[in-house]
């Protein structure tokens, strides 16, 4: 068991009592539902409070302000789209592919009284077949592919003032190389807290070679 739990997370990241019940209402949540829908490994809940949450929530201090839409690609078990939202980010869209994920997401959304809207569909390189999904000023992803292919995924929401916030692991050297052949694209590269190996990306003025 790890020995990072929400005292832990309430510390770091100086949340309301109020929005750390929310939180640990999620985390509860999470857990029951997980017995029956696989939304993140087994092994990964005994560390949930850093893995997850932890890895989720510091995106909250690296986005900037924002007008439009927060667009989290991939959103799986809700991170880092749900806790971000949880945490006060306004506009926030969770697109998944999985239809039971989307119970989920619903089920969660519902019980900590967090206001996202969830997209049930699967984006690719030919753009959302949503029209109810904006374009984007923020989009965030965790763990949903490489980024040359990342960004093929999300082009169709960005405009000039889109900034993609990822995160990224061990590989993120290759795939930054990989990427650069076929995408032009401004970068701040930020070291991840929960993941000394990893990093997190800030890409903006992204346009295709």
């Amino acid at each position: 068991m790890s020995g990072y739990e929400s005292k832990n997370f309430a510390s770091d990241t100086d949340v309301s009592r109020e929005t750390l019940e929310r939180l640990e209402l999620f985390a509860d949540l999470l857990k029951r539902w997980n017995q029956k829908i696989n939304l993140v490994s087994r092994d990964s809940l005994n560390d949930l409070w850093r893995r997850h949450m932890s890895d989720s929530a510091q995106l909250h201090n690296m986005i900037p302000k924002y007008d439009g839409a927060l667009v989290d690609v991939g959103s799986g078990a809700g991170f880092p789209g749900m806790i971000l939202a949880i945490m006060g980010l306004p506009n926030v869209h969770l697109v998944e592919s999985s239809e039971r994920k989307c119970v989920f997401l619903r089920e969660a959304a519902r019980q900590t009284d967090c206001l996202v809207t969830i997209h049930n569909f699967r984006l690719g390189d030919e753009g959302p077949s949503s029209p109810a999904l904006p374009k984007a000023e923020i989009i965030t992803a965790r763990a949903v592919s490489p980024l040359v292919n990342l960004l093929d995924i999300v082009f169709s929401m960005v405009y000039d003032r889109t900034c993609c916030i990822f995160h990224k692991g061990s590989r993120v050297d290759d795939e930054l190389m990989h990427a650069r052949e076929k995408w032009r694209f401004e970068l701040k590269r930020l070291p991840s807290k929960s993941d000394s190996s990893g990093a997190i990306l800030k890409l903006s003025k992204i346009g295709r070679r």
